[in-house]
């Protein structure tokens, strides 16, 4: 299936899940339901940069909670309608991660992981220390009992985007994948001194790669001041949302766009359940307890599990050649 027809099947998808919340008549389908779609886009972000190309990024929370924050001061500065926000919050991120892959990306392995680590502790630290956007005494944003040009309640609202939003990054993730840039992702990936000696400039696409990849992170980031209500740095840069990011991905498997998307929607649908049936705090545990049965038991993820992942290891690597 080409790339339109795939956009039209995931539209058709994304409008069948939207209807059948609504169906529930169950307000909090979609409160739960838009962390659920939020962890997918971030999943699937993270997955173009840290599956493809194999580069581990430990600092996901840090282009996630940029994202929210560029809501704080744009709702100060600007008021601008939520879409708006959300690709300034994706540009800014991905600004962002364009300068950081600049400065990191020449180290491979556990050195690149713990600079973008110490990228998100700086970005925190930044944060705590900027009065404009509330410091570390966090800010209040105010959220609207409905949406302007829609009629519908906030929460819906926000679940609609950010299902749009999966739409696009998953569309983008499989485009990628089946390009020549996801060829060039997978020889890096796969052994990144042979790429370079062939031609591949692996430089230039790993910088794209962690711009494109921080920018989806700021775009699921900066809905969720109006979400939260408030929002102060503990909160923003939660060790959960780097935990179960990279958790994700690895649980449905990273050599292709299902596994983001399916590791996100089983973890992040059983830690809903688990919220509202035992607590929050055993979130976290959830993520651990799967991440060590998988990896034990499925080292490639659920679709490697069930042999979904032998197209995405067969496919033929068309290098492009060039310069770095």
């Amino acid at each position: 299936m080409r790339g339109f027809p795939f956009f039209l099947v995931c539209l058709a998808v994304a409008a069948a899940v939207f209807l059948a919340a609504r169906l529930t008549n169950n307000g909090y389908v979609f409160f739960a339901g838009y962390v659920v779609l939020q962890y997918v886009v971030m999943a699937v972000g993270w997955n173009i940069l840290g599956g493809y190309t194999g580069y581990v990024n430990f600092g996901t929370a840090g282009f996630f909670a940029l994202g929210a924050y560029c809501t704080v001061a744009l709702e100060k500065l600007v008021p601008l309608p939520l879409p708006v926000v959300m690709l300034a919050g994706g540009v800014v991120s991905g600004a962002l991660g364009l300068g950081m892959g600049y400065l990191t990306l020449r180290l491979r392995g556990a050195f690149f992981s713990i600079a973008t680590l110490a990228m998100a502790v700086v970005a925190q630290t930044f944060m705590v220390n900027w009065p404009f956007v509330g410091g570390s005494a966090g800010a209040f944003v105010i959220r609207p009992e409905t949406a302007e040009y829609f009629g519908i309640d906030y929460i819906r609202y926000l679940f609609l985007l950010m299902l749009g939003l999966c739409v696009i990054v998953i569309a983008v993730a499989r485009l990628i994948e089946r390009s020549r840039l996801g060829d060039g992702f997978a020889a890096i990936r796969d052994d990144e001194l042979a790429a370079e000696a062939s031609g591949v400039p692996t430089l230039r696409l790993k910088l794209f790669a962690t711009a494109l990849s921080g920018m989806f992170l700021g775009m699921a980031g900066a809905p969720l001041p109006f979400y939260v209500t408030y929002l102060d740095p503990p909160s923003a840069f939660s060790l959960a949302y780097a935990v179960n990011t990279i958790a994700m991905p690895l649980i449905g498997g990273t050599a292709s766009w299902p596994g983001p998307l399916i590791g996100a929607v089983l973890i992040a649908t059983l830690q809903q359940v688990a919220t509202v049936t035992i607590s929050s705090a055993v979130n976290l545990l959830i993520v651990g307890l799967v991440l060590v049965g998988f990896v034990i038991a499925a080292p490639r993820g659920i679709i490697g599990w069930f042999g979904l992942d032998r197209r995405a290891r067969a496919h033929p690597r068309r290098l492009a050649v060039g310069r770095t």
